[in-house]
């Protein structure tokens, strides 16, 4: 048991930090950075944008 949780607790912590892409927002058109490399085929929102446009979350159970 107690391995489980040191495993989970360590989980994410070996990972080089995210590489950073800039974008402009699709509604706000101020510039923003990404953890990914946007295509050109799908719009990308600023984190304050994106809040609006995310998908309503469900409960877990």
């Amino acid at each position: 048991m107690y391995r489980q949780r040191e495993r989970r607790e360590k989980k994410g912590f070996d990972r080089p930090p995210r590489e950073m892409h800039k974008a402009v927002c699709a509604d706000c058109k101020k510039e923003c950075e990404v953890p990914f490399k946007p295509s050109g085929d799908r719009p990308v929102y600023c984190g304050e944008c994106y809040q609006k446009h995310r998908p309503p979350r469900r409960g877990r159970y």
